[in-house]
């Protein structure tokens, strides 16, 4: 009830401050845990082949991060409308029914790459040089799947309360883990870019328990039940219209990826994917820390959008909207003017570093506004316009 006051008449400037800085917090770790990852394998013996290999897995991983957010981005903003409306007990049919559809489709997709993983890493773009390192990580990734799912997914649950704090403890929980279990399993116990598959693994079935340990207990405005996990045709085509279109972007991404990987292997060799895979690094550097402003914003403007406070709304954005902007300009700009230094944080070798600086210049020279872009792809979301979303992103 407190947070529910809070979203109501809290000021919007103070309200989006609490709640972007948790979410901020929480995507700069992730991103921390991302380089830390790609550096690690960047310093084993076949570091670049290491790395072309985790590059060309990335596009199975984007569209099973895609999975996540049809569910949880399509249904946390309808869960908060809810709330809004004093509604509760459809807010948890939106968490029951998109928790269930997102732990069936999980497992079929899952299932379904295991068995075609090869002949989908060669269309990717695998090389007799990469397939070897590609097929070690995403076998023990698909394995662990599920629990990446479920937290990434529900996670939007948490954060969509109000409870910022929370998410973070969730998405650092996973993250720090994964940072300290790397060199462990990769290193000391010698399983190369296995241990780097098995330490994300683990670390975010941590974090799934975490998640479904605080759905289930007695601090949740919106409890996850059984009763509510049977699938209702009405509200899950409600949640699938509006994750539509984040799963759609994120599919796109991931296809976008086998087309540059095909490529740049064509013209540049496995070399080239290894740069690849450091470009998608520094795109991550920032576009996290934009989605956690996007994130802080979506409970304040799904809740009361839903309760009809259309000005608190709009003073939300406005808001959002300056701080997403400057923070994309900034970032961009320094990757521009050295890139060559954001190469070396990966690997040091002199080929990949030339050939990685000229790559980025061109890669990141389209991001300079893409803040406000991706607020205004959120806010479509979070105020349950999926049809509209779709044809923005179309």
């Amino acid at each position: 009830m407190i947070e529910e006051e809070r979203m109501k008449t809290g000021d919007p400037k103070t309200l989006l401050i609490q709640l972007s800085i948790p979410a901020i917090c929480a995507q700069i770790v992730t991103l921390l845990y991302n380089t830390v990852d790609r550096v690690y394998i960047g310093r084993m013996a076949d570091g670049t082949m290491a790395m072309a290999g985790i590059g060309l897995c990335m596009p199975i991983t984007m569209v099973l991060s895609g999975l996540s957010a049809l569910f949880g981005r399509g249904g946390s903003p309808l869960a908060a409308i809810s709330l809004g409306k004093e509604d509760r007990e459809e807010a948890e049919l939106f968490l029951g029914n998109s928790f269930i559809s997102l732990v069936i489709t999980s497992l079929s997709v899952m299932a379904a790459t295991l068995i075609f993983q090869n002949p989908l890493l060669k269309m990717f773009g695998a090389s007799e040089n990469t397939m070897g390192y590609a097929g070690d990580y995403l076998t023990i990734y698909l394995y662990g799947t599920l629990f990446v799912q479920i937290t990434v997914g529900m996670n939007y649950f948490i954060t969509t309360q109000g409870f910022a704090k929370t998410a973070m403890v969730t998405t650092m929980l996973g993250a720090v883990l994964n940072i300290i279990l790397d060199p462990v399993f990769m290193f000391r116990m010698g399983m190369g870019i296995k241990g780097a598959a098995l330490a994300t693994v683990v670390s975010q079935m941590i974090s799934c328990i975490f998640v479904l340990w605080f759905l289930t207990g007695k601090n949740t405005k919106l409890r996850l039940r059984l009763r509510t996990m049977r699938i209702d045709k009405t509200v899950i085509t409600r949640v699938l219209i509006l994750g539509a279109s984040p799963f759609f972007m994120s599919t796109s991404e991931g296809v976008m990826h086998i087309c540059f990987n095909m490529q740049v292997l064509k013209y540049g060799g496995d070399l080239a994917v290894g740069a690849m895979t450091i470009l998608f690094s520094m795109f991550q550097f920032i576009n996290l820390p934009l989605t956690g402003i996007s994130q802080g914003s979506q409970p304040i403007v799904s809740f009361n959008y839903g309760a009809r406070d259309y000005g608190r709304v709009r003073q939300t954005l406005q808001l959002a909207t300056v701080a997403c902007t400057l923070f994309s300009l900034c970032g961009t700009t320094l990757m521009m003017l050295f890139p060559a230094f954001f190469i070396r944080l990966f690997n040091r070798d002199p080929q990949l570093v030339e050939l990685g600086a000229r790559m980025l210049r061109v890669y990141i020279s389209g991001c300079f506004f893409i803040g406000a872009n991706s607020l205004y792809q959120q806010t479509y979301t979070s105020m349950g316009e999926g049809s509209l979303k779709l044809k923005r992103s179309g």
